[in-house]
């Protein structure tokens, strides 16, 4: 890991607990064991930092949807590899995911306009699926915003509670989030047919 990186990563860790608000490049320089002028050759600005952090996770979560709609398979399938992924950007970094989640609003306006955006435009990736599960008959006519909403919030969580040195790999607590999930979507004669209950 470079200098920069070693930076980068103990600032959104400090994000992550003080807030954006809560750090201060002194307090970085002191966790680091350096000068605060020093930082500036790493950082320019909290506020790059956190529009790098949100944009960048921003990405990830718009590459890994479009690639499941562009998949040729049914609603339930493209659900799993959705939360799959979903689960797997957050556990990749959870530090950086606490800020993604929490610390947004303090975008400058211009950029807190394009992340919001970009959110809505991953939530309508994710209602083309529920959609797609009622057109075919496994979904319940459900409202597709509130399907969006609840199941986000669900995966969200796990920023909060989730602990890598605990007995779940990310890949268990997908499995485990998509079956309570795809139980609450589906007609309850699709589910008897499909799983056992």
């Amino acid at each position: 890991m470079t200098r920069k990186e070693q930076v980068r990563k103990k600032a959104i860790h400090l994000m992550k607990f003080h807030g954006f608000s809560g750090l201060t490049m002194r307090l970085l320089a002191k966790e680091l064991g350096i000068e605060a002028a020093s930082i500036y050759n790493h950082i320019k600005s909290k506020d790059e930092l956190l529009e790098t952090v949100c944009f960048e996770m921003a990405k990830e979560f718009e590459i890994a949807v479009l690639e499941v709609n562009d998949i040729y398979f049914n609603a339930t399938e493209k659900l799993r590899m959705l939360i799959t992924e979903h689960v797997r950007i957050l556990c990749s970094d959870l530090d950086a995911s606490t800020v993604f989640m929490h610390e947004w609003r303090y975008l400058p306006e211009g950029s807190r306009v394009q992340f919001v955006e970009k959110r809505r435009n991953y939530e309508q990736e994710i209602k083309q699926i529920i959609q797609l599960g009622i057109d075919e008959g496994d979904f319940d006519d459900i409202d597709t915003k509130y399907a969006v909403i609840t199941i986000l919030s669900s995966l969200n969580a796990i920023v909060e509670w989730y602990n890598p040195n605990g007995p779940l790999k990310p890949t268990e607590v997908a499995d485990r989030l998509y079956n309570f999930i795809v139980k609450a979507l589906m007609k309850s004669t699709q589910f008897s047919a499909n799983y056992e209950l």
